[in-house]
């Protein structure tokens, strides 16, 4: 279910990888940015209008965690955390490098209309679970992304702290934790489906918006 969604947070740049083919420093912190709950729609198999007079529109697949509780400090990430999906943060490439060299905020490049595709939510198994198995998305068959979250610069629990401690979290909140090497932009036309330990959880068929 995606009703009760409250704010989308989403950790930039976690993957020293990702960082690195992007051409970015590797943060020394979390690196946060938002987007509107209108932005999460479901990863059902449907077609997904994305669009397409922006320039490039690239994928970003990434783990979604679903707070269950208030944070309050020193509460560990398995007690706060009630569930767990896998989403893509679709990117307006072309626009985010504009604004960036502006100094102007990422809403433009990434809090458009479906910017925010999730797949169902599943009961949190825990963080030392997920480390155990790999996350995929494929584009029309054919392997672009693999993750784990081991690989993440800053682990779930520094991501729910920092978040936390300076904006503040509480249940229906969700956290995008950051997405691996491998991004690339997406046409009109491609099958994109998001896996988990090589089981399918969601895909979606992209569509150029009117």
């Amino acid at each position: 279910m995606l009703t009760n969604i409250r704010n989308v947070y989403c950790v930039g740049r976690n993957y020293k990888l990702h960082a690195e083919e992007l051409g970015n420093a590797v943060p020394d912190e979390p690196m946060i940015f938002m987007k509107p709950s209108h932005a999460v729609v479901p990863l059902n198999g449907e077609y997904l209008e994305l669009p397409a007079s922006k320039g490039e529109v690239h994928y970003e697949a990434e783990l979604v965690i679903r707070i269950g509780q208030d944070y309050k400090p020193g509460v560990g990430v398995d007690e706060l955390v009630d569930a767990y999906a896998f989403g893509i943060d679709f990117t307006l490439r072309d626009v985010q490098t504009v604004i960036k060299k502006k100094g102007h905020p990422w809403t433009a490049a990434k809090g458009f209309k479906n910017a925010a595709p999730i797949t169902p939510f599943q009961t949190f198994p825990g963080a030392a679970a997920l480390l155990e198995k790999d996350f995929t998305l494929t584009k029309n068959g054919v392997q672009v992304q693999r993750g784990n979250i081991v690989n993440m610069i800053f682990s779930l629990q520094d991501i729910v702290d920092y978040v936390g401690h300076h904006y503040g979290l509480g249940p229906g909140d969700i956290i995008f934790t950051g997405t691996p090497e491998g991004v690339g932009a997406a046409q009109p036309g491609d099958v994109l489906e998001l896996a988990w330990a090589g089981e399918s959880l969601g895909a979606c068929t992209i569509k150029a918006a009117e």
